[in-house]
Protein backbone atom coordinates (compact mmCIF):
# COMPACT_ATOMS: atom_id res chain seq x y z
CA UNK A 1 0.00 0.00 0.00
CA UNK A 2 1.22 3.50 -0.81
CA UNK A 3 1.87 5.93 2.02
CA UNK A 4 -0.73 8.69 2.46
CA UNK A 5 -0.04 12.03 0.81
CA UNK A 6 0.80 15.04 3.00
CA UNK A 7 -1.74 17.69 1.94
CA UNK A 8 -0.26 20.59 3.92
CA UNK A 9 3.22 21.64 5.03
CA UNK A 10 5.35 24.72 5.64
CA UNK A 11 8.07 25.46 3.09
CA UNK A 12 10.80 27.14 5.12
CA UNK A 13 12.86 28.04 2.04
CA UNK A 14 10.00 29.91 0.36
CA UNK A 15 8.55 30.98 3.75
CA UNK A 16 5.00 29.96 2.87
CA UNK A 17 2.30 27.41 3.52
CA UNK A 18 1.90 24.78 0.80
CA UNK A 19 -1.44 23.03 0.37
CA UNK A 20 -2.78 20.49 -2.07
CA UNK A 21 -5.64 22.09 -4.05
CA UNK A 22 -8.39 19.53 -3.50
CA UNK A 23 -10.65 21.20 -6.06
CA UNK A 24 -8.38 19.91 -8.82
CA UNK A 25 -8.44 16.25 -7.80
CA UNK A 26 -8.57 13.63 -9.17
CA UNK A 27 -7.59 14.96 -12.60
CA UNK A 28 -4.63 17.07 -11.50
CA UNK A 29 -2.34 17.34 -8.50
CA UNK A 30 -1.87 21.08 -7.97
CA UNK A 31 -0.05 22.69 -5.03
CA UNK A 32 -0.92 26.20 -3.83
CA UNK A 33 1.69 28.39 -2.18
CA UNK A 34 -0.06 30.50 0.44
CA UNK A 35 1.83 33.67 1.38
CA UNK A 36 -0.94 36.06 2.43
CA UNK A 37 -3.97 35.94 4.68
CA UNK A 38 -6.16 36.80 1.69
CA UNK A 39 -4.90 33.68 -0.09
CA UNK A 40 -5.52 31.52 2.95
CA UNK A 41 -9.07 32.82 3.39
CA UNK A 42 -9.80 32.17 -0.28
CA UNK A 43 -8.40 28.63 -0.07
CA UNK A 44 -10.58 27.79 2.94
CA UNK A 45 -13.78 29.42 1.71
CA UNK A 46 -13.51 27.92 -1.78
CA UNK A 47 -12.56 24.52 -0.33
CA UNK A 48 -9.12 24.16 -1.84
CA UNK A 49 -8.41 22.89 1.66
CA UNK A 50 -11.06 21.19 3.76
CA UNK A 51 -11.70 18.59 6.46
CA UNK A 52 -12.18 19.66 10.06
CA UNK A 53 -8.76 18.64 11.50
CA UNK A 54 -6.92 20.00 8.45
CA UNK A 55 -8.81 23.29 8.77
CA UNK A 56 -7.46 23.55 12.29
CA UNK A 57 -3.94 23.16 10.96
CA UNK A 58 -4.56 25.71 8.21
CA UNK A 59 -6.02 28.15 10.73
CA UNK A 60 -2.97 27.84 12.97
CA UNK A 61 -0.55 28.56 10.13
CA UNK A 62 -2.93 31.26 8.95
CA UNK A 63 -2.45 33.14 12.20
CA UNK A 64 1.28 33.05 11.63
CA UNK A 65 0.89 34.22 8.03
CA UNK A 66 -1.26 37.10 9.23
CA UNK A 67 1.34 38.43 11.68
CA UNK A 68 4.74 37.19 10.53
CA UNK A 69 5.72 40.33 8.54
CA UNK A 70 4.47 42.88 11.07
CA UNK A 71 7.00 45.39 12.37
CA UNK A 72 5.69 47.99 14.78
CA UNK A 73 4.42 48.58 18.27
CA UNK A 74 3.02 45.94 20.62
CA UNK A 75 -0.34 47.73 20.44
CA UNK A 76 -0.28 47.51 16.67
CA UNK A 77 0.59 43.83 16.86
CA UNK A 78 -2.29 43.12 19.23
CA UNK A 79 -4.76 44.85 16.91
CA UNK A 80 -3.45 42.94 13.89
CA UNK A 81 -3.54 39.67 15.81
CA UNK A 82 -7.18 40.16 16.84
CA UNK A 83 -8.17 41.07 13.30
CA UNK A 84 -6.38 38.00 11.96
CA UNK A 85 -8.31 35.75 14.34
CA UNK A 86 -11.62 37.32 13.31
CA UNK A 87 -10.90 36.95 9.61
CA UNK A 88 -9.99 33.28 9.88
CA UNK A 89 -12.94 32.57 12.18
CA UNK A 90 -15.35 33.92 9.57
CA UNK A 91 -14.27 31.48 6.84
CA UNK A 92 -16.05 28.25 7.95
CA UNK A 93 -18.46 28.36 10.92
CA UNK A 94 -19.07 24.64 11.63
CA UNK A 95 -15.67 22.92 11.92
CA UNK A 96 -14.73 23.32 15.59
CA UNK A 97 -11.06 22.45 15.00
CA UNK A 98 -10.58 25.78 13.25
CA UNK A 99 -11.81 27.66 16.31
CA UNK A 100 -9.81 25.44 18.65
CA UNK A 101 -6.64 26.39 16.78
CA UNK A 102 -7.50 30.08 17.05
CA UNK A 103 -8.09 29.62 20.76
CA UNK A 104 -4.67 28.05 21.16
CA UNK A 105 -3.10 30.96 19.30
CA UNK A 106 -4.77 33.34 21.74
CA UNK A 107 -3.46 31.30 24.68
CA UNK A 108 0.08 31.42 23.27
CA UNK A 109 -0.05 35.20 22.92
CA UNK A 110 -1.43 35.54 26.44
CA UNK A 111 1.35 33.37 27.86
CA UNK A 112 4.18 35.22 26.11
CA UNK A 113 2.54 38.64 26.23
CA UNK A 114 5.67 40.32 27.55
CA UNK A 115 7.94 38.85 24.89
CA UNK A 116 9.28 40.84 21.95
CA UNK A 117 7.74 40.55 18.48
CA UNK A 118 10.25 37.99 17.29
CA UNK A 119 9.53 35.71 20.21
CA UNK A 120 5.77 36.12 19.74
CA UNK A 121 6.00 35.17 16.07
CA UNK A 122 8.23 32.20 16.84
CA UNK A 123 5.82 30.97 19.51
CA UNK A 124 2.87 31.08 17.11
CA UNK A 125 4.84 29.29 14.40
CA UNK A 126 5.88 26.60 16.89
CA UNK A 127 2.22 26.21 17.92
CA UNK A 128 1.12 25.70 14.28
CA UNK A 129 3.74 23.03 13.72
CA UNK A 130 2.71 21.34 16.98
CA UNK A 131 -0.94 21.20 15.88
CA UNK A 132 0.06 19.68 12.55
CA UNK A 133 2.15 17.00 14.27
CA UNK A 134 -0.57 16.32 16.85
CA UNK A 135 -3.30 15.82 14.24
CA UNK A 136 -1.08 13.46 12.26
CA UNK A 137 -0.28 11.40 15.35
CA UNK A 138 -3.92 11.34 16.48
CA UNK A 139 -5.03 10.01 13.11
CA UNK A 140 -2.87 6.89 13.42
CA UNK A 141 -4.19 6.23 16.92
CA UNK A 142 -7.78 6.64 15.68
CA UNK A 143 -7.07 4.25 12.81
CA UNK A 144 -5.71 1.58 15.13
CA UNK A 145 -8.52 1.97 17.66
CA UNK A 146 -11.23 1.87 15.01
CA UNK A 147 -9.78 -1.07 13.09
CA UNK A 148 -10.23 -3.25 16.17
CA UNK A 149 -14.00 -2.90 15.72
CA UNK A 150 -13.98 -4.22 12.16
CA UNK A 151 -14.54 -7.92 11.55
CA UNK A 152 -12.92 -9.95 8.77
CA UNK A 153 -14.71 -9.95 5.42
CA UNK A 154 -16.35 -6.57 6.00
CA UNK A 155 -17.98 -4.24 3.54
CA UNK A 156 -17.82 -0.62 4.68
CA UNK A 157 -19.75 2.43 3.51
CA UNK A 158 -18.18 5.90 3.78
CA UNK A 159 -19.42 9.45 3.27
CA UNK A 160 -17.55 12.56 2.14
CA UNK A 161 -13.76 12.40 2.59
CA UNK A 162 -12.09 11.54 5.88
CA UNK A 163 -8.67 10.42 4.73
CA UNK A 164 -5.26 12.07 4.72
CA UNK A 165 -6.72 14.84 2.57
CA UNK A 166 -8.99 15.88 5.44
CA UNK A 167 -6.71 15.33 8.39
CA UNK A 168 -3.09 14.79 7.51
CA UNK A 169 -1.53 11.58 8.77
CA UNK A 170 -3.81 8.72 7.70
CA UNK A 171 -7.24 10.23 8.25
CA UNK A 172 -10.11 9.52 10.64
CA UNK A 173 -12.87 7.25 9.30
CA UNK A 174 -10.90 6.49 6.14
CA UNK A 175 -7.84 5.93 8.30
CA UNK A 176 -9.79 3.17 10.06
CA UNK A 177 -10.56 1.67 6.63
CA UNK A 178 -6.86 1.89 5.69
CA UNK A 179 -5.73 0.12 8.85
CA UNK A 180 -8.49 -2.49 8.72
CA UNK A 181 -7.58 -3.27 5.10
CA UNK A 182 -3.92 -3.68 6.08
CA UNK A 183 -5.15 -6.11 8.74
CA UNK A 184 -6.94 -8.14 6.05
CA UNK A 185 -10.44 -7.31 7.25
CA UNK A 186 -11.95 -5.25 4.40
CA UNK A 187 -13.42 -6.81 1.26
CA UNK A 188 -15.12 -3.73 -0.21
CA UNK A 189 -15.63 -0.02 0.44
CA UNK A 190 -18.73 1.71 -0.86
CA UNK A 191 -18.01 5.39 -1.45
CA UNK A 192 -20.90 7.85 -1.33
CA UNK A 193 -20.34 10.39 -4.10
CA UNK A 194 -21.34 13.13 -1.60
CA UNK A 195 -23.17 15.80 -3.51
CA UNK A 196 -22.92 18.63 -4.23
CA UNK A 197 -19.10 18.87 -4.30
CA UNK A 198 -18.48 15.14 -4.76
CA UNK A 199 -15.77 14.78 -2.12
CA UNK A 200 -16.43 11.05 -2.05
CA UNK A 201 -16.26 10.43 -5.79
CA UNK A 202 -13.32 12.81 -6.31
CA UNK A 203 -11.25 12.53 -3.14
CA UNK A 204 -12.08 9.36 -1.22
CA UNK A 205 -12.03 7.24 -4.37
CA UNK A 206 -8.70 8.85 -5.31
CA UNK A 207 -7.18 7.94 -1.95
CA UNK A 208 -8.56 4.40 -2.01
CA UNK A 209 -7.25 3.95 -5.56
CA UNK A 210 -3.77 5.08 -4.54
CA UNK A 211 -3.85 2.64 -1.60
CA UNK A 212 -5.08 -0.28 -3.73
CA UNK A 213 -8.25 -0.77 -1.68
CA UNK A 214 -11.22 -2.23 -3.63
CA UNK A 215 -14.12 0.21 -3.77
CA UNK A 216 -17.20 1.25 -5.66
CA UNK A 217 -18.54 4.79 -5.95
CA UNK A 218 -22.30 5.00 -5.40
CA UNK A 219 -24.82 7.82 -5.65
CA UNK A 220 -25.81 9.01 -2.19
CA UNK A 221 -29.36 7.74 -2.61
CA UNK A 222 -28.15 4.14 -3.15
CA UNK A 223 -26.79 3.75 0.38
CA UNK A 224 -30.03 2.75 2.12
CA UNK A 225 -30.84 0.05 -0.44
CA UNK A 226 -27.36 -1.47 0.00
CA UNK A 227 -27.95 -1.64 3.74
CA UNK A 228 -31.36 -3.22 3.27
CA UNK A 229 -29.81 -5.94 1.09
CA UNK A 230 -27.21 -6.69 3.76
CA UNK A 231 -24.31 -5.49 1.64
CA UNK A 232 -22.98 -3.06 4.28
CA UNK A 233 -21.46 -4.23 7.56
CA UNK A 234 -20.42 -0.81 8.89
CA UNK A 235 -21.06 2.85 8.13
CA UNK A 236 -17.94 4.86 8.94
CA UNK A 237 -18.03 8.68 8.96
CA UNK A 238 -16.03 11.56 10.38
CA UNK A 239 -17.21 14.64 12.26
CA UNK A 240 -16.82 18.39 11.99
CA UNK A 241 -18.15 19.01 15.48
CA UNK A 242 -19.44 16.76 18.26
CA UNK A 243 -21.67 18.24 20.95
CA UNK A 244 -21.42 17.44 24.65
CA UNK A 245 -24.29 14.93 24.46
CA UNK A 246 -22.85 13.06 21.45
CA UNK A 247 -24.82 14.72 18.64
CA UNK A 248 -22.58 14.78 15.55
CA UNK A 249 -22.36 17.51 12.93
CA UNK A 250 -20.93 16.16 9.69
CA UNK A 251 -21.24 16.53 5.93
CA UNK A 252 -24.81 16.86 4.69
CA UNK A 253 -26.29 13.42 4.09
CA UNK A 254 -24.77 11.87 7.21
CA UNK A 255 -28.10 11.98 9.06
CA UNK A 256 -29.80 10.02 6.27
CA UNK A 257 -27.12 7.35 6.55
CA UNK A 258 -27.53 7.18 10.31
CA UNK A 259 -31.29 6.75 10.10
CA UNK A 260 -30.92 4.03 7.46
CA UNK A 261 -28.20 2.28 9.48
CA UNK A 262 -30.43 2.36 12.56
CA UNK A 263 -33.34 0.95 10.57
CA UNK A 264 -31.33 -1.93 9.10
CA UNK A 265 -29.24 -2.56 12.23
CA UNK A 266 -25.92 -1.61 10.68
CA UNK A 267 -23.31 -0.22 13.12
CA UNK A 268 -22.88 3.53 12.59
CA UNK A 269 -19.40 4.56 13.71
CA UNK A 270 -17.99 8.09 13.95
CA UNK A 271 -14.22 8.55 13.92
CA UNK A 272 -12.85 11.90 15.10
CA UNK A 273 -10.08 13.40 17.24
CA UNK A 274 -10.87 14.95 20.60
CA UNK A 275 -10.22 18.33 18.96
CA UNK A 276 -13.57 17.85 17.15
CA UNK A 277 -15.52 17.80 20.44
CA UNK A 278 -17.24 21.03 21.46
CA UNK A 279 -18.18 20.72 25.12
CA UNK A 280 -19.60 24.24 25.08
CA UNK A 281 -22.43 22.97 22.83
CA UNK A 282 -24.92 21.08 24.99
CA UNK A 283 -26.45 19.36 21.97
CA UNK A 284 -26.64 19.55 18.20
CA UNK A 285 -29.13 22.42 18.20
CA UNK A 286 -26.28 24.66 19.40
CA UNK A 287 -24.09 23.92 16.38
CA UNK A 288 -24.13 26.54 13.65
CA UNK A 289 -24.66 24.95 10.25
CA UNK A 290 -22.88 26.56 7.32
CA UNK A 291 -25.00 27.33 4.27
CA UNK A 292 -23.05 27.58 1.04
CA UNK A 293 -23.62 29.12 -2.38
CA UNK A 294 -26.69 27.63 -4.07
CA UNK A 295 -24.75 27.40 -7.34
CA UNK A 296 -22.97 24.36 -5.91
CA UNK A 297 -26.29 22.53 -6.10
CA UNK A 298 -27.59 24.07 -9.32
CA UNK A 299 -24.43 23.23 -11.27
CA UNK A 300 -22.19 20.18 -11.68
CA UNK A 301 -18.75 20.22 -13.24
CA UNK A 302 -19.22 23.87 -14.15
CA UNK A 303 -22.43 23.18 -16.07
CA UNK A 304 -25.90 24.30 -15.06
CA UNK A 305 -28.14 21.29 -14.37
CA UNK A 306 -31.28 23.06 -13.12
CA UNK A 307 -33.55 25.59 -14.87
CA UNK A 308 -32.30 29.18 -14.69
CA UNK A 309 -35.34 30.12 -12.61
CA UNK A 310 -34.66 27.46 -9.96
CA UNK A 311 -33.24 28.25 -6.53
CA UNK A 312 -31.48 25.87 -4.16
CA UNK A 313 -31.00 25.20 -0.47
CA UNK A 314 -27.42 24.19 0.29
CA UNK A 315 -26.56 23.37 3.91
CA UNK A 316 -23.03 22.00 4.09
CA UNK A 317 -23.69 19.88 7.18
CA UNK A 318 -26.42 18.16 9.16
CA UNK A 319 -26.63 16.92 12.75
CA UNK A 320 -27.02 13.26 13.64
CA UNK A 321 -28.59 12.70 17.09
CA UNK A 322 -26.47 10.67 19.47
CA UNK A 323 -29.12 7.94 19.69
CA UNK A 324 -28.22 6.85 16.14
CA UNK A 325 -24.48 6.59 16.88
CA UNK A 326 -23.20 3.12 17.71
CA UNK A 327 -19.77 4.38 18.77
CA UNK A 328 -17.34 7.27 18.51
CA UNK A 329 -13.68 6.38 17.98
CA UNK A 330 -11.04 8.87 19.11
CA UNK A 331 -7.28 8.77 19.63
CA UNK A 332 -7.99 7.79 23.25
CA UNK A 333 -10.22 4.82 22.47
CA UNK A 334 -13.92 4.11 22.09
CA UNK A 335 -17.16 5.70 23.32
CA UNK A 336 -19.99 3.21 22.84
CA UNK A 337 -23.55 4.57 22.70
CA UNK A 338 -22.27 8.07 23.49
CA UNK A 339 -24.00 10.37 25.94
CA UNK A 340 -23.04 13.36 28.05
CA UNK A 341 -21.57 11.32 30.91
CA UNK A 342 -19.52 8.98 28.72
CA UNK A 343 -18.15 11.85 26.65
CA UNK A 344 -17.18 13.89 29.72
CA UNK A 345 -15.37 10.88 31.17
CA UNK A 346 -13.63 10.12 27.87
CA UNK A 347 -12.48 13.69 27.23
CA UNK A 348 -11.15 13.89 30.80
CA UNK A 349 -8.59 11.23 29.81
CA UNK A 350 -6.64 14.02 28.08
Amino acid sequence: MNEPIKPIYWDSEDDCLVILDQRKLPENVVWLRIKTLDELEDAIIKMAIRGAPLLGVAAAFGVYIGIKDFEGSKEGFNALFENTLKRIASTRPTAVNLFAALGRAQEVVNIVADADLGELKAAIFEMANAILKEEEEKSYSIARNGARLIEFGSKILTHCNTGALAVGGIGTALGVVYQAFKDGKVDMVYVDETRPLLQGARLTAWELSSWGIPHRVIVDSAAASLMMKGDVNYVLVGADRIARNGDVANKIGTLSLAVAAHTFEVPFIVAAPLSSFDLSAADGTRIKIEERDEEEVLTCGGRRIAPKSSKAYNPAFDVTPARFVTAIVTEKGLIEKPDKGKISEHVAKR
